[in-house]
């Protein structure tokens, strides 16, 4: 690609991902259903969108969380957008509360997800829904119904639907192996074409580093890492995504 048109791309690739961004930010992780009681973390993620004929787009963002009880995990979420060929800015801010409302009791736990964002663009959203999850065996099985509803300078968008899921083998205590999928089906009661929806799926990674502290087994350092293919938004591409939690 000629360098001339280097920042023309850069600057429609972030255009195109900020419109979107009310309903789209944070990055995509895939949310659990139980709480450690206590556990404070500080999070560090770096999420990437790589479309053909645009420069990656790429989102870092850093978060504080804190498990109030077995029920409860809040948390606030400052995510930046860039390019490989733009200054990286304040993307949105984020709260996020999840709260456990069936606590074991059932073969499979329920959580009310929500997360409220604003946009540094001018808009306002909110993303709420199911979060389930079960164990069968040494696997860790999760899918997750969310709706996300834009406001402000976005209201006019009407409220979307979005999936999460997640099948996690715990193949050794400080490593587990799996799958993640994430899809966006468009207007939730009304999907349009299967080719104007978005998924994207592929293998994940998770271990423990083992350093002494506050978590269960002294290992308070948690990464994950995720790499995705498919489609984001209808249009074609891959996506990549990590995290490094620490717990005190």
């Amino acid at each position: 690609m000629p360098l001339s048109k280097t920042p023309i791309w850069c600057a429609a690739s972030l255009l195109a991902l900020t419109c979107v961004t009310a309903c789209a930010d944070p990055g995509y992780y895939v949310v659990t259903a139980y709480s450690d009681p206590g556990l404070r973390t500080v999070d560090l993620r770096y999420w990437t969108v790589d479309t053909p004929r645009a420069p990656a787009t790429l989102w870092p963002e850093l978060g504080l969380g804190w498990n109030v009880d077995e029920r409860w995990y809040t948390g606030v979420l400052a995510s930046y957008i860039g390019s490989e060929g733009t200054a990286t800015r304040l993307s949105t801010l984020n709260w996020q509360n999840d709260l456990v409302l069936t606590g074991g009791r059932y073969p499979v736990d329920v959580a009310l997800h929500t997360l409220v964002t604003k946009d540094y663009s001018g808009g306002h959203a909110l993303e709420f829904g199911p979060a389930l999850q079960t164990d069968v065996g040494r696997t860790q099985l999760n899918f997750n119904l969310f709706f996300a509803r834009a406001f402000g300078a976005m209201a006019g968008k009407p409220t979307q639907l979005k999936y999460q899921w997640q099948a996690r083998y715990r193949w050794m205590p400080a490593l587990h192996v799996g799958l993640q999928g994430f899809g966006e089906v468009g207007r939730w009661d009304h999907w349009p074409a299967w080719q104007k929806q978005s998924h994207r799926a592929g293998p994940a990674v998770f271990g423990k580093l083992p350093i002494g502290g506050r978590t269960s087994g002294d290992q308070p350092v948690q990464w994950q890492a995720a790499w995705l293919v498919g489609s984001t938004y209808a249009q074609h591409g891959s996506m990549f995504s990590a995290r490094v939690s620490y717990g005190f």
